[in-house]
């Protein structure tokens, strides 16, 4: 086999040595741009778990890496005057030029013919069976096929830029630094002796306020150790092509053309904050080497390797992407006690949580913990999600909500014995709060024939005996969610074709513009000023009867494409009057909803709005939007945001994944001044507790996961040793033994959990066996 690798990167070079090695036969050259020697950037990071994977396979490049690196354990942050240090991180520095000179002697003595200052273009290897593109982020041969590998980048707001020093380090260390000009961060590494990595970094106001953008490598150079001369401890700062940039986030369709393949920065970047770009680049190559070693032909191997390895690698994208927007947002975070903003920084990209911080820093988890009861008014032998929150004269026992979720079990909008066993069992499981499904005011109001209301004598009635049968058997409260379908209404139960029209029996459905939901829904009549006043109407009247069924709560709809909600996205609200065109334009209505039910709500009781953050696809609500829209409705009284996202156009694209709609719910608390409840895809104690201790939301509302285990929140408590949750004396025999299983349980989970840890590289460990 022929073998072209375009580009003597870290990716280039691995890939060469491992096919080299088991395919001694394979004629394998390297052409790079640059000379052998020459260095631009300072160190890299790997960590424990990546050099697992290096010493499996290949152990002499292992051996030569752990042999020239810098090892550390702890994550030192610093910030508003305070250091946390985080251990059982496991973490090791290399220089970029050694590594690239190590990966070059172990590819001549393999046998490959490397040639440096060489442009090399892929026609300059007519009988290559295969070519690879590792020719990095500024690929040309990505750029010169780009029809065909349909690149996307997206530059990020914030400047960074690398530079280097000769201050030791042992620890990587974050330091933020606030200015007149702004906040300035530093993260930093020793990738060897007297040498460290400093990557600047601030937002794009600051660059500008700073003057950053007038000046060149030199002079920001200068200005930086000013910056951080506490900080660098007398050293300087050290500069290498160290100009300011944008990080530019790129993904590609298509990581493949015949015999040519993109690996490392060429298809995918991952931002620093993470360091997992060479990780990235390299694990790229032992992937495509793995495609060959099974039978097949190129084209075989090709096609095994990218659809192989894009889940992965889009993992850590998302990772990356969640973590970068972190950084972008650093004001937000900055009011918080250092505590806090440490542990928001350490969970930032969803890798890191509660449970495992709580085994690699088992200080630092018990001070957040004390910390956030402190702040909050709780028990500090309680984590987070066993705290009480107080929402005007409503006091939860704990963070855990059963989030509203539709059954379409309803008769004639009437709750049956389903719903009171539904609700029922979820608030003696240990909840806080249960949030009733959406309930109609009125039954043109309805998505389903099988939606619950409350227009009627019967409904209030059903709704009653469901209230009173929570408030006699626990602490749990109950909210009523109130909305109206709009254009969404008059369809199908869920399980007969969702958002599918009804064959029969529809009735006529408003909103705020005559756009279908679907082209085959019903094309809904654009509401009149006469439409407006009486579905209000509707809204109140079921108020009333929610005060007589004793709710504690009260929640208006205005998410996921239903009447309110519709008056809010620019998709969906093309009007031209008052209640259109600008976002305070189409508020007007459903804030005017809101106040009118925050009149007749009496002052003790909380009420929320659930809103949709974002409708993910094109022209949709903006972040500002959101934030104008938080606004609003706080002013107006509304005491939760309860942050959901979506569902407002058929074709939106939603980016899902483990908390995805958490971060809308963290903008909206910081910036908006809100308290917020998130939900989506969370389904772990684990993830409450982080997404509550990092302040992330007030409340974490958990669906599916209530579906298939009604006492969630009674078996959290147990494993986290919180004995005195509420329990129905009937089930206290139960409770009990569950505490006492549940200790021994976590034991051996922790035990299990300790084991599977990569095992730690730090210089004097003998090699792994899997290595040998």
């Amino acid at each position: 086999m022929r073998i072209a690798i375009i580009g003597g990167g870290p990716a280039g070079l691995y890939f060469a040595i491992l096919m080299q090695r088991d395919f001694p036969e394979a004629r394998i050259t390297v052409a790079e741009r640059n000379r052998a020697d020459d260095t631009f950037g300072f160190g890299v990071v790997f960590s424990d778990a990546t050099l697992d994977a290096f010493a499996a396979a290949d152990a002499p490049s292992y051996r030569a890496i752990t042999e020239s690196f810098a090892y550390w354990d702890d994550i030192a942050i610093h910030a508003k005057g305070a250091e946390h240090r985080i251990g059982g991180n496991g973490f090791c520095g290399c220089s970029r030029r050694t590594l690239l000179l190590l990966l070059q002697q172990r590819a001549r003595q393999l046998g490959v013919e490397l040639r440096f200052g060489e442009e090399a273009t892929p026609e300059d290897f007519p009988d290559a069976d295969l070519i690879v593109a590792a020719d990095g982020i500024n690929s040309p041969i990505r750029t010169r096929f780009a029809d065909h590998f349909q690149p996307e980048v997206t530059l990020r707001p914030n400047r960074f830029a690398w530079m280097g020093s000769t201050r030791p380090f042992d620890a990587f260390t974050f330091f933020f630094k606030e200015r007149p000009e702004g906040i300035f961060i530093a993260h930093c590494y020793q990738y060897e002796a007297n040498a460290s990595t400093w990557v600047l970094e601030t937002d794009p106001d600051t660059f500008t306020r700073a003057g950053l953008d007038s000046m060149d490598e030199t002079q920001s150079a200068r200005f930086m150790e000013q910056v951080f001369a506490e900080e660098l401890q007398g050293h300087r700062l050290i500069t290498n092509r160290s100009a300011w940039r944008r990080f530019p986030a790129l993904k590609c369709a298509r990581w493949t053309r015949g015999n040519l393949v993109l690996i490392g920065d060429a298809k995918a970047s991952a931002h620093f904050s993470i360091g997992s770009g060479t990780k990235l680049a390299m694990e790229d190559a032992i992937a495509l080497h793995r495609a060959f070693l099974q039978t097949g032909s190129v084209a075989d191997a090709l096609s095994r390797f990218e659809h192989g390895r894009r889940e992965d690698v889009e993992k850590t994208q998302h990772a990356a992407d969640v973590s970068l927007v972190w950084f972008e947002h650093v004001r937000r975070f900055w009011d918080m006690h250092p505590i806090r903003f440490a542990f928001g920084l350490m969970t930032r990209s969803k890798a890191i949580t509660w449970d495992n911080l709580s085994l690699r820093a088992p200080e630092f988890v018990a001070e957040t913990q004390a910390v956030f009861a402190a702040e909050e008014g709780g028990d500090p032998s309680k984590p987070p999600m066993f705290q009480p929150l107080r929402l005007r004269g409503m006091e939860l026992p704990n963070r855990t909500v059963v989030s509203p979720m539709c059954m379409y079990s309803a008769e004639e909008g009437v709750p049956t014995d389903f719903h009171l066993m539904h609700y029922g069992a979820r608030a003696v499981g240990g909840a806080g709060l249960i949030f009733t499904e959406m309930t109609c005011p009125s039954a043109e109001a309805r998505i389903t024939p099988g939606c619950t209301g409350l227009w009627n004598d019967a409904q209030e009635a059903a709704w009653t005996r469901i209230v009173r049968f929570i408030h006699a058997h626990g602490p749990a409260k109950i909210a009523l969610q109130l909305g109206h379908a709009g254009r969404k209404g008059a369809t199908k139960l869920m399980w007969e074709g969702m958002d599918r029209p009804l064959d029969y029996g529809a009735w006529p459905v408003i909103s705020a513009s005559p756009i279908p939901y679907r082209p085959d829904n019903q094309t809904p009549r654009a509401m009149t000023r006469a439409d407006m006043d009486a579905v209000k109407a509707d809204f109140l009247a079921a108020a009333i009867r929610a005060l007589r069924c004793g709710f504690d709560m009260l929640e208006l709809h205005c998410a996921h494409g239903y009447l309110l909600a519709s008056f809010l996205s620019p998709l969906t609200n093309h009007r031209t009057d008052d209640y259109g065109g600008p976002i305070a334009n189409r508020l007007r209505y459903p804030l005017e909803v809101f106040t009118a039910l925050r009149a007749l709500w009496p002052a003790d009781k909380p009420m929320s709005v659930r809103i949709s953050a974002t409708d993910w696809a094109d022209g949709g609500i903006a972040d500002a939007d959101t934030l104008a829209i938080a606004r609003a409705f706080a002013a107006a009284g509304c005491d939760l945001i309860d942050v959901s996202t979506g569902q407002t156009v058929h074709d939106a694209a939603p980016v899902y994944g483990r908390m995805f709609q958490v971060p809308w719910s963290d903008m909206i608390r910081q910036e908006a001044g809100i308290a917020t409840m998130c939900v989506g895809n969370i389904t772990t104690a684990d993830q409450v507790n982080t997404i509550l201790a990092a302040g992330r939301a007030d409340l974490v509302a958990l669906a599916r996961p209530h579906l298939t285990d009604p006492s969630f929140t009674l078996r959290a408590a147990a494993s986290y040793g919180v004995a005195d949750i509420a329990c129905p004396p009937q089930y206290r025999w139960g409770k009990d033994a569950l505490l006492r299983n549940a200790a021994r349980e976590q034991s051996d989970l922790r035990d299990l959990r300790l084991k599977a840890r990569p095992r730690s590289h730090a210089p004097g460990l003998p090699l792994a066996r899997a290595a040998e």
